[in-house]
C-alpha cells in the first residue's frame, strides 16, 4: 500500500523543508516536490499547516516491571497505546536480569512473557544486571549477537542491585572491549542507605523524605566516580535520568577533558521539584521516583543544558504505579512508595509546549533530543530517528496549532494520575504511523496487539 503525505513541512535534525513523502512497504520511499503529480498512491494526506516529523524514540521505559511487590502498572500494549497517542513510536525497555539467571535469559523472558502478543510500536532491550559475576561479565561480549548493545548498572540500591567499583570497572573494560555502551544509574547506595535508615528511626516517614535521603550530592558523586572509572577503562558511559547541577557539573567537566561521557535527562526534571513531594494527604507519593525531583534551579539547569547540548537525550524513565493502590504500600514508610514516574505518552507535548513554544528550544533540536540522538546513541540510526529515504515509516504528523489539556481523564497509559494534570499545551500528534502502519488518528487508536516489532540494534553512533 502506498500512502502520500502532502503539503507538509518535514523536519528533521538539521532541515526544515516543505516537501511531499511517500510511504510504500513500510519505510519511506520518496521525498520531493509535488509527488502527487507523479505517483499515483493509494491514499493521499494532505498535511498542509502541518510537521511531518520522526516518531519519537524513549529511550528509559520500565513496562510491566517487577518493583517492591508490586508490578508496574502499563503493559506494552497499554504503554504502547499511550506512547502512540503521544507521537513516540519505538523505545527501549530494560530486561532485568534474574538473580542466578543468564543475561541472555532476561532478554529472553522480556520477550516472551511481556512483549510477544502485545506490543504495538516497535522496541527493543537494554539489559540490567543485577548479578554481575565472571559469567554474566563474560556474557557482556554476546549481547550485540541479539541486537542488544547496551546495559545498565546500578550505584544506588545497596544489597539489592549495588555494583562495587571493583565489579564497575570491569564492566566498562568487557562492554568498552566489545561495542556495548554501558548506563548508569548514579547514586551513591550506601550513604542513601544510611539517611534512610536514620530517617526511619527517627519517625520520617512521609514521602518528602524520599528526596531528603537521596541528596544531590549523592548523585554529584557517583556520576564523577562513574565517568572517572569508564574513562580509566577508555569505555563510554552514558548517565541516565541526569537530575541536578553537580551531576550536570560533572558530565561537563568531563566533556571539556574529551572523555566519552554522555547522559540523558527525564522529563518530570524539568517540570517537577521537590516541593511536590510534600503535597499533604500522601499526594507527594505520587511524584516519587529515583534520582528524586530536585529544585527549580536545577529544573532550569537541566534546560539549559538541553539546549546547549550538554545533555544529549530526553527520555522519562516510565515506571508508572497507581496512587489508589500501588503508591499507598509506603503509607507510613516513604523506603517502600513503588519508585516511578508516568510519562510516556506527555513526553513531546510537554517539551514541545515549553521547549519550542516558549523559545528555548529549536524545532530541529526538539527532534534531535527526542528521536534523532536516541536513535544514534541506541544503534538504530539511520533505519529510525529521522525522515530519509530507506528509514522506517515511523511518522508524526504534528500540529503546531491543537491545543490540549492533559490529564488523567483523557489520557491512554493504564494509571490513575497524570504528572502533569492540567497543562495546557499547543502543538499535538494528528497522525501517526509506525512503519506506515496508521496506528493514531485524531483520537482514534488503530494499533493492534502483536504488530509491533523487536528492533536488533547495532554499535552506538557515540556525538
Amino acid at each position: 500500500m502506498k500512502t502520500l503525505l502532502t503539503n507538509g513541512i518535514i523536519v528533521t535534525a538539521v532541515d526544515t523543508y516543505r516537501a511531499d513523502l511517500l510511504i510504500e512497504d513500510e519505510q519511506i520511499a520518496l521525498i520531493g516536490p509535488n509527488l502527487g503529480n507523479l505517483i499515483e498512491a493509494d491514499k493521499v494526506i494532505d498535511a498542509s499547516g502541518k510537521y511531518i516529523m520522526p516518531g519519537g524514540i524513549d529511550v528509559h521505559t520500565h513496562l510491566a516491571m517487577p518493583f517492591g511487590g508490586t508490578v508496574s502498572c502499563d503493559n506494552f500494549y497499554t504503554g504502547h497505546r499511550g506512547a502512540a497517542f503521544g507521537g513516540t513510536t519505538c523505545h527501549v525497555d530494560f530486561a532485568i536480569q534474574t538473580k542466578g539467571e543468564s543475561l541472555t535469559h532476561a532478554v529472553e523472558d522480556w520477550q516472551q512473557n511481556r512483549a510477544n502478543g502485545n506490543a504495538v510500536i516497535d522496541y527493543s532491550f537494554h539489559v540490567a544486571i543485577t548479578d554481575l559475576n565472571d559469567k554474566t561479565m563474560a556474557e557482556i561480549g554476546t549481547l550485540p549477537e541479539l541486537g542488544v548493545t547496551t546495559i545498565k548498572l546500578f550505584l544506588a540500591y545497596k544489597n539489592v542491585l549495588q555494583v562495587d567499583d571493583t565489579t564497575l570497572f570491569q564492566a566498562f573494560q568487557q562492554a568498552g572491549e566489545n561495542g556495548v555502551l554501558t548506563m548508569i544509574h548514579a547514586e551513591n547506595g550506601d550513604v542513601i542507605d544510611i539517611l534512610i535508615q536514620k530517617a526511619l528511626a527517627s519517625g520520617n516517614t512521609s514521602p518528602l523524605w524520599h528526596a531528603l535521603t537521596r541528596p544531590p550530592e549523592a548523585e554529584a558523586e557517583a556520576t564523577n566516580r562513574a565517568i572517572r572509572l569508564a574513562s580509566m577503562a577508555d569505555a563510554p558511559v552514558y548517565i541516565v535520568h541526569l537530575s541536578e547541577c553537580g551531576a550536570l557539573d560533572a558530565l561537563v567537566q568531563a566533556k571539556a577533558r574529551g572523555e566519552m561521557a554522555y547522559a540523558e535527562t527525564c522529563t518530570q526534571y524539568l517540570f517537577r521539584t521537590k516541593d511536590d513531594l510534600d503535597k499533604p494527604d500522601f499526594e507527594g507519593a505520587k511524584y516519587v521516583c529515583s534520582p528524586p525531583l530536585r529544585e527549580p534551579e536545577d529544573s532550569e539547569a537541566l534546560w539549559q543544558a538541553l539546549s546547549t547540548g550538554e545533555l544529549s537525550v530526553l527520555s522519562t524513565d516510565h515506571c508508572p504505579f497507581n496512587f489508589a493502590e500501588q503508591k499507598v504500600l509506603g503509607k507510613d514508610d516513604f523506603s517502600k512508595i513503588p519508585n516511578g514516574c508516568p510519562g510516556i505518552e506527555d513526553r513531546l507535548m510537554a517539551f514541545y509546549e515549553h521547549g519550542v513554544n516558549s523559545g528555548r528550544i529549536s524545532l530541529n533540536r526538539f527532534v534531535e533530543l527526542n528521536a534523532t540522538n536516541p536513535a544514534k546513541f541506541m544503534g538504530m540510526y539511520p533505519q529510525k530517528g529521522t525522515i530519509a529515504i530507506g528509514s522506517d515509516a515511523d511518522i508524526v504528523i504534528w500540529d503546531p496549532e491543537a491545543k490540549h489539556t492533559i490529564s488523567a481523564a483523557t489520557h491512554h497509559m493504564n494509571i490513575d494520575y497524570n504528572l502533569y494534570e492540567g497543562m495546557e499545551v499547543r502543538g499535538k500528534p494528528e497522525k501517526v504511523y509506525s512503519r506506515g502502519r496508521l496506528l493514531v488518528d485524531g483520537d482514534d487508536f488503530l494499533g493492534e496487539k502483536g504488530s509491533g516489532r523487536f528492533v536488533k540494534r547495532s554499535q552506538a553512533i557515540l556525538l
